[in-house]
């Protein structure tokens, strides 16, 4: 059994991530402000990240897994920390810039990118920080992250229009491609990296197969039980106001990621433990007003 700090423990990745450990007999503490509720299992350290004090000073952590988002939040964060042994940081593709040749390598030059702006800028120097500080650490960038506990709406926008038995509205002809990687993926990884303790410590992370978004919405209707019927979307507006995600494709080389883990969730089955979560849980997630602008602006 390991005693392991997961920070958030409250939201989508944190919070999977802290229920995966529980689950596996881990002694699971969670570091946040308690305005949430808490997963059973865990046992809650409550702070503000920018104000811990002493609170984490007299334990000893076998593990951290941090979804820092800046420099300050990592330097905070291992000032605040007594002894411990790993550190992992969930950080993101979105370190890489648009402009650099694809498929994006961990050794890519790493600078704004237009789509992430300031959270990807964050990254970089959380990244930074860290690995001056704990060379030892590992860095995972992970492409969009899916499955059970997901509050961002995405699959859950489509869901939605299975459940209305509405046509979804697809940007010009669905070609553009998106990489996935299913949260629990994320989690056997850092089992992996822990258990092999590579070299390397900067790693890409997702699924070795790109999907159209038209087969993402494909897959998202199928797994609810239906067909998908599409309105192709030509003109030349902003996607993101009827599409959860912005009209850039991009690839992540996850060929290091492959050699310690070959094998990867099959997205229908993903997809399929996503649906099923949501369909008890649509309340958790952070809607955004879709439907309303395709009703009023392309029907």
């Amino acid at each position: 059994m390991k005693k392991i700090l997961v920070t958030g423990g409250t939201v989508f990745v944190s919070r999977y991530i802290a229920e995966y450990y529980v689950k596996r007999g881990d002694e699971v503490y969670v570091l946040n402000r308690n305005t949430k509720v808490q997963s059973k299992g865990v046992k809650l350290i409550q702070a503000d990240r920018y104000d811990i004090g002493d609170k984490l000073r007299d334990y000893y952590f076998d593990l951290v897994i941090d979804n820092g988002y800046s420099a300050k939040e990592i330097e905070l964060l291992l000032k605040a920390l007594g002894d411990y042994k790993d550190y992992i940081l969930i950080s993101s593709s979105a370190v890489y810039p648009e402009y650099e040749v694809q498929p994006f390598k961990e050794e890519t030059s790493l600078a704004e990118n237009k789509y992430w702006g300031k959270y990807g800028t964050d990254k970089i120097e959380a990244e930074k920080v860290l690995l001056d500080r704990v060379p030892n650490a590992y860095v995972v960038r992970p492409p969009y992250l899916y499955g059970p506990m997901n509050n961002i709406y995405r699959e859950g926008f489509v869901f939605d229009c299975v459940i209305k038995d509405r046509k979804f509205y697809l940007p010009k002809d669905g070609s553009m491609k998106l990489q996935f990687f299913h949260v629990q993926d994320l989690c056997r990884f850092i089992d992996l990296l822990l258990e092999q303790r590579p070299e390397c410590h900067i790693y890409n992370v997702g699924n070795k197969e790109a999907v159209t978004i038209k087969e993402w919405v494909t897959l998202c209707y199928e797994v609810v039980g239906k067909t998908a019927e599409f309105v192709n979307v030509y003109d030349e507006i902003d996607q993101r106001n009827y599409f959860s995600f912005y009209n850039y494709e991009y690839y992540l080389d996850v060929t290091k990621q492959n050699e310690l883990m070959p094998e990867t969730q099959a997205l229908r089955e993903g997809l399929k433990e996503s649906f099923d979560w949501y369909k008890e849980n649509m309340d958790n997630v952070i809607r955004k007003d879709y439907m309303n602008y395709i009703d009023n602006n392309l029907l």
